[in-house]
């Protein structure tokens, strides 16, 4: 893509108002656009980031023999009343409207109650499970408060999967299969060693749960870590979960934190309440035990967002950002010799961001810093047929050939 050609433009100051790093950022290197608090449309930049992240975590969802579906996003009353879940003081996020004929509905905070729903056309017999579902979705919920940028929306992008089987012990063994996949996507996106496993209530969803919890200083969580022993607490569970885990509270240190997933083990208690059963191999009928498991993918770009960047912008890993390589032309030759790299790059896969822009040097490299990409190449005159090479989270600059620029960035690839 050609900056002359990309629908963005980068900011000297955020809008006035916003106060979450993330967001400040965002929308400065034009990522995203603020309509509203909790509220952010996803620019052409932005939306490379969103699908990089989801692809990697569809690929980990695939290695646990998920299978991707998209679910409404209308939710039908009736279906919510059977688990009591559609009560604003059960569940206080709800956004709710009406059809035209009077009809109420809710716009989809989360999707337990419609996958049981539709399971019932789809599993009868032991033959038809285990099964496991997930989609990436746009989820609506009315938050009493939304000021921590795209970490935390009134509608947000989510990913959520939905798992059946036939015993505890299944989904049990399901259930840690997801720990290990959720912990190899945090791992991918670059923030394994700070994220970790906690002990949490299941608030609206069941008595306990498990969240992926996220060290980051802009979090609105806290939760106590044993470090040698692994160990995260949430504060809300503090107590309880002390005692059950067998851990002295003096020994934990309150860290702050941002949720970056969860997950459920709702056993057999939605299923039976919806009347969703199967028949075993005797004809017999049976409960089906389910599980339920999150990552907000908005979220996940808010908190690398916080995370990786300094005060000259973003800073995101080669497979989160947007392009991995930005060019740039000075010059008259300089301009002709980034045309002819420009069409290379593109030849050999090499996504690249090329800043053919008749702006001054500085405000190019100003704006390759802001957004964040990995590399910046430069041509200019004075390089003449030699090439600048500079890694954004370094700043490691490097003048290389064209033979020697091409077998580094194909290396890497």
């Amino acid at each position: 893509m050609r900056v002359s050609n990309l629908f963005t433009k980068t900011l000297k100051q955020a809008p006035a108002g916003e106060v979450a790093k993330n967001a400040q950022l965002l929308i400065r290197a034009g990522y995203v656009y603020k309509e509203m608090a909790g509220a952010y449309a996803y620019l052409p930049l932005g939306l490379r980031v969103l699908e990089n992240i989801k692809q990697i975590v569809r690929e980990e969802m695939n290695a646990i023999d998920s299978n991707e579906v998209v679910m409404t996003t209308l939710q039908r009353r009736d279906i919510w009343e059977k688990t009591g879940r559609w009560s604003d003081d059960v569940v206080d996020v709800w956004f709710k409207t009406k059809l035209q004929d009077d009809t109420e509905l809710g716009l989809g905070w989360s999707h337990e109650e419609p996958i049981v729903e539709m399971m019932k056309q789809y599993v009868h017999s032991y033959k038809d499970l285990p099964v496991s579902l997930y989609q990436f979705q746009t989820k609506m919920r009315n938050e009493l408060r939304a000021k921590s940028g795209v970490m935390r929306g009134r509608e947000f992008v989510m990913k959520d999967m939905y798992s059946m089987h036939t015993s505890k012990e299944e989904l049990d063994g399901y259930y840690e299969q997801a720990i290990e996949a959720y912990k190899r996507v945090y791992e991918r996106l670059g923030v394994g060693a700070d994220t970790y496993v906690t002990f949490a209530s299941g608030g609206a969803f069941t008595k306990f749960s498990h969240e992926f919890q996220t060290v980051c200083e802009a979090g609105e969580d806290v939760i106590y870590l044993h470090r040698e022993k692994n160990i995260a607490v949430n504060e809300e569970v503090l107590d309880e979960a002390a005692a059950e885990l067998g851990v002295d509270k003096a020994e934990l240190e309150a860290v702050k934190t941002v949720e970056v997933g969860n997950i459920f083990n709702f056993g057999s208690q939605k299923t039976d309440e919806m009347d969703l059963y199967y028949t075993d191999a005797d004809g017999k009928q049976q409960s089906l035990y389910i599980g339920s498991y999150g990552i907000g993918i908005t979220r996940m770009m808010g908190v690398i967002a916080e995370k990786m960047s300094d005060d000259k912008g973003l800073v995101w890993p080669e497979n989160i950002a947007p392009y991995r390589v930005y060019l740039v032309s000075i010059g008259e030759q300089g301009g002709k010799r980034a045309d002819a790299l420009y069409e290379t790059l593109k030849s050999k896969g090499i996504e690249v961001l090329y800043d053919d822009r008749d702006e001054r040097p500085g405000a190019k490299f100003a704006d390759a810093e802001l957004m964040g990409i990995p590399i910046r190449v430069t041509t200019s005159d004075r390089l003449g047929d030699s090439y600048e090479y500079t890694e954004r989270a370094s700043g490691e600059t490097l003048v290389l050939t064209h033979d020697e620029l091409l077998a580094k960035l194909e290396q890497s690839q």
